[in-house]
């Protein structure tokens, strides 16, 4: 959990995905397929994808191999899951209280959510649910203000999105809660969207999830005045918007 927003506020915003369960699988960005590699090596394994949301590690994981278990907050989330991947089996449920028998996967993996996790209560999951020789993989997709608009961007969302990206305290945190020495590795992804898919992305961010209505349609309305102004996104149709991804591999002592 982290520490830089009221504990209300973040178990507000953690389970707010249900209401934007189906523009979070259309519109937020996937994973690149090196980045599980770095997680979990070539040999195919049992994975437990934690906080699995809509599924977007759960196609890289399924892509490269392995047999995959999905576990997440939101039943509807999960449901948009299992519209692509009906063969995966699923269960509602944390990573404070993991729904799994003891050692029964090989890797626990989680895209876009350990910061959401409690880390002393679900290292302790972590170590019940996982095989001797197991891994846990954690990974964010964090967007790439290096490049002009991008950072216009980010400056925009700044005071709203307080507290919410990838914290990495948390993988700190997991480190000496397991404990387990961590490697790191860092690649990228590049969304092709439309300045609409922009917008639509960032409604299905907590803080923008848990908005009022009318706070929700008027903090969307100044990111489509942004992305009409601006000069390098005006008057076009197609954006590129990239992510550096950075993937935190922790092998418990």
């Amino acid at each position: 959990m982290t520490g830089t927003i009221d504990p209300a506020d973040w178990d507000q915003r953690r389970t707010s995905f249900g209401s934007v369960a189906a523009d979070y699988a259309a519109h937020r960005p996937g994973y690149p397929p090196d980045a599980v590699a770095f997680l979990l090596g070539n040999r195919p394994r049992r994975v437990l994808d934690l906080g699995a949301g809509t599924g977007l590690l759960t196609d890289v994981l399924v892509a490269a191999g392995h047999e995959v278990l999905a576990v997440d907050p939101s039943a509807e989330m999960l449901g948009q899951l299992s519209a692509r991947h009906p063969e995966i089996p699923v269960a509602v449920g944390g990573a404070e209280a993991v729904p799994l028998p003891d050692a029964s996967v090989d890797a626990v993996v989680a895209g876009q959510a350990a910061h959401w996790f409690d880390p002393e209560p679900a290292a302790a999951e972590l170590r019940r649910v996982l095989r001797p020789g197991g891994v846990v993989g954690f990974v964010w997709n964090v967007r790439d203000e290096t490049v002009p608009w991008v950072a216009a961007l980010g400056a925009a969302l700044a005071a709203e999105a307080r507290g919410h990206e990838a914290d990495q305290g948390v993988v700190a945190r997991f480190a000496e809660a397991l404990p387990a020495d961590v490697a790191t590795a860092r690649s990228g992804i590049v969304q092709t969207v439309t300045p609409e898919q922009v917008v639509g992305g960032i409604g299905t961010r907590s803080y923008v999830a848990t908005m009022t209505a009318e706070g929700r349609a008027a903090f969307l309305g100044g990111i489509r005045d942004l992305l009409a102004g601006h000069p390098d996104t005006r008057g076009r149709a197609v954006l590129e918007l990239p992510y550096r991804t950075d993937a935190y591999r922790l092998t418990p002592r």
